[in-house]
């Protein structure tokens, strides 16, 4: 697709939902993927140029909005302004303001300083932009990220676009199988990695691009805490857009660092691997970092071997969460926990959900309850699916069969309680008659939870197969275009994993993209089954929610 042909695409002023959103989507990604070949090809003067043309895009402008808008968690969350663009009018008028103004001129306002509760109890201070700020920041995202893709090291895992948690657990597994002599583990925490890295560290990483001086007044545009504003002289703001990708720069070259050595393999794929003279390895995921060696003093030498690293970031390690672990006795990381077992076929490394995971399930199931107190059983069962489907794809790509059975026998015993609540006075035997019955799709469990009125099952997480998940390849990214295949594949696998049956064979009807604006499915913002009119009458069609007027 030539860009120099889209180049304007102007927004219709028809109403928000007459947008052909497929072309947008298709000029801001080409864009996105020449930046990210030009890098590859080492040439700066052209990075430059489309970097430039992509921060003046219109196309560019309407998608940041629709993401800031509606696709966000944070759509309705106001910033100092107080100002949202809920409705297809205002999102349509913020693009006429934005569209007149110059992204280069842009004074950001300070962010609206929050908190919320951490797994330890403390408080995690969030910096919530305005909404103009988001809507520039995602331009700048846009521009910047495939770039840095290039860059970034391939065992960092962390806000990076199609990689995720499982893929830095995949990597773990490799490097800690039965083969390896890795055994000791060095367990890093960055302390406070958002709120102290050097400003100017990050400035001298982004200074060849051309939106610098607006990454400088985010850094420092301060916040506004109890009414009062105040300054910021280190940190990025936890809460922006930008802010992951700022946080995943600033901290990209420990590997470098600590000693870690590529080497490019001549097998078809053509990929590269750690040397086998390098005997350490890495896996980062936002501020955790976990390395690998093959000596209890090789791990212990990594203080002392980050040490100029941390000093360049201005950040220090947190000595609560940083240890040294032999495989042996097991670590904890992204919700999981690995360690090294003695069976009858020897010493296997089995990875299972971590306790501090499973606690966390429990206690939303348990709240879940509280809330739902007195209510029918067709909205626990509606509340409930969901929360047991999320924490079940989460946990099936490791050893979590026993995992699955605990689960279900607590969610039973809440259950139960919760039938008693509601019907004080009838007997336990009513309760099972008129409530559980044997699971649609067959077998002989005969306790299954059923809503009596429209028949919909309560979900059991030992419904849920367990698969091995394939990890992403080396330095793999989605703003590669010789990968296209490649990544529509992996989408399809992943949609295909995380939904109902009835859900992918409607998706293979569609060729898994959405009924209403053809972008594929995978793509980051919520889908849902509507009816919608063909010229053969009313289908059901998965569509984006973002897509529905």
């Amino acid at each position: 697709m030539n860009t120099s042909l889209r180049a304007s695409a102007h927004v219709s002023h028809k109403g928000w939902y007459s947008i052909d959103w497929s072309i947008i989507q298709k000029y801001v990604t080409k864009l996105r993927q020449r930046i990210y070949r030009a890098e590859q090809q080492n040439q700066q003067r052209k990075v430059r140029k489309l970097q430039r043309l992509l921060l003046r895009s219109k196309a560019n402008l309407l998608l940041s909005i629709r993401r800031v808008t509606q696709q966000n968690n944070g759509k309705r969350t106001p910033g100092v302004d107080g100002y949202t663009a809920s409705k297809p009018s205002e999102r349509i008028k913020l693009y006429q303001q934005l569209v007149k103004c110059n992204v280069f001129r842009h004074r950001p306002k300070p962010a609206k300083r929050t908190f919320i509760p951490k797994k330890n109890g403390k408080l995690r201070p969030l910096g919530i932009p305005t909404m103009r700020d988001r809507v520039y920041q995602n331009v700048v995202k846009n521009a910047l990220e495939p770039q840095w893709e290039v860059k970034f090291e391939p065992t960092s895992y962390g806000f990076r676009p199609k990689r995720s948690t499982h893929d830095a657990i995949s990597n773990l597994f490799n490097k800690l199988n039965t083969n390896s002599k890795k055994k000791w583990v060095f367990e890093g925490d960055f302390l406070g990695c958002f709120d102290h890295l050097n400003h100017n560290w990050i400035m001298e990483q982004t200074s060849m691009f051309p939106g610098s001086t607006l990454i400088k007044r985010w850094l420092k545009m301060g916040y506004i805490e109890q009414d009062m504003l105040r300054t910021t002289t280190e940190g990025t703001p936890q809460g922006g857009i930008v802010s992951p990708l700022l946080a995943n720069i600033a901290l990209c070259g420990m590997e470098e660092e600590i000693g870690i050595v590529y080497k490019k393999t001549y097998k078809p794929n053509g990929g590269y691997a750690i040397d086998p003279k390098c005997r350490i390895g890495r896996v980062l995921y936002a501020d955790d970092f976990v390395i690998v060696t093959e000596t209890k003093e090789q791990a212990e030498s990594m203080y002392g071997k980050l040490t100029p690293y941390l000093r360049k970031r201005g950040i220090t390690l947190s000595m609560d969460k940083t240890r040294v672990t032999h495989i042996e006795d097991g670590f904890d990381f992204l919700g999981f926990s690995l360690r090294q077992y003695n069976t009858g076929q020897g010493k296997k490394l089995f990875i299972k959900p971590s306790r501090d995971s499973i606690k966390k399930a429990k206690n939303k199931i348990k709240d879940t309850f509280s809330v739902m107190r007195g209510r029918p059983v067709k909205e626990i069962i509606r509340v409930l699916n969901p929360i047991i489907r999320g924490y079940g794809q989460y946990w099936k790509h490791v050893v979590s069969k026993k995992t699955y059975s605990y689960m279900d026998n607590y969610i039973f015993l809440k259950v139960r309680k919760h039938l008693k609540q509601l019907h004080p006075k009838k007997s336990r035997k009513w309760i099972s008659k008129r409530y559980f019955k044997k699971p649609h799709h067959g077998g002989n469990n005969r306790w299954i939870l059923t809503c009596p009125l429209t028949n919909i099952q309560l979900l059991k997480m030992s419904w849920i197969k367990i698969e091995r998940h394939v990890m992403v390849a080396y330095k793999n990214s989605p703003d590669d275009p010789s990968l296209r295949e490649y990544w529509e594949k992996r989408d399809r696998k992943v949609f295909n994993s995380e939904n109902t049956f009835d859900r992918m064979k409607l998706a293979r009807k569609q060729g898994y993209r959405c009924a209403l604006c053809k972008q594929t499915l995978q793509n980051g913002e919520k889908v849902t089954v509507r009816n919608l009119e063909v010229s053969t009458g009313k289908f059901a069609k998965l569509v984006h929610v973002p897509c529905i007027k």
